[in-house]
């Protein structure tokens, strides 16, 4: 069974970004990529309400981190401070030896490859550090961008739930893309 301890966080730093542990002080950054619209779109689920909300988020974030339960990063370039998204190991599986990976990206960063710079980073630590043997995601069928990102990185779709999802009063499909462990 997986053993995990994430003190000290583990920073990474790739050719343009920090990976790093987010505070209270990222609370305004994360609450508008938890009610953008944009952002919102694929995820399918309800717009924080406040940024009190955004920081309960933070601290079950760090409780999870603590406990070895989740980890996630907020992703900024090096330059700068601001966090302009978040990628994470979540939904632990640890006497599998699997995780499901999740992310977020504003708007105005989509597209110039920063999620693809984030995953591979996230992965490689994965596999390599945490000793992960699968990564799963688990993707709205309509959400293009994340289907090639992912198989992009090596992720193969492996189902499609037809309705087993309710949110909004619908029944929505849901895609679970997974991994292998590239680094045997």
């Amino acid at each position: 069974m997986l053993k995990l301890n994430f003190e000290p966080f583990p920073v990474i730093a790739t050719s343009r970004l920090l990976l790093r542990e987010v505070t209270v002080a990222d609370a305004s950054p994360l609450f508008f990529l938890r009610t953008d619209a944009a952002v919102l779109k694929y995820l399918d689920k309800d717009p924080e309400k406040s940024v009190d909300e955004t920081i309960a988020l933070i601290n079950q974030v760090k409780k999870n981190k603590e406990n070895g339960d989740g980890i996630l990063w907020g992703i900024a370039f090096k330059d700068s401070e601001t966090v302009m998204g978040t990628i994470c190991f979540w939904r632990m599986q640890k006497e599998h030896y699997r995780a499901e990976i999740g992310y977020a990206l504003h708007p105005a960063q989509q597209g110039k490859g920063v999620m693809d710079e984030a995953i591979k980073a996230v992965l490689q630590y994965g596999f390599e550090t945490m000793h992960l043997h699968s990564v799963e995601a688990n993707v709205n069928p309509a959400n293009e961008a994340s289907s090639k990102l992912l198989e992009k990185n090596g992720f193969v779709k492996e189902a499609h739930f037809r309705e087993n999802y309710y949110y909004n009063g619908r029944f929505l499909d849901s895609v679970i893309y997974s991994l292998i462990t590239p680094f045997k």
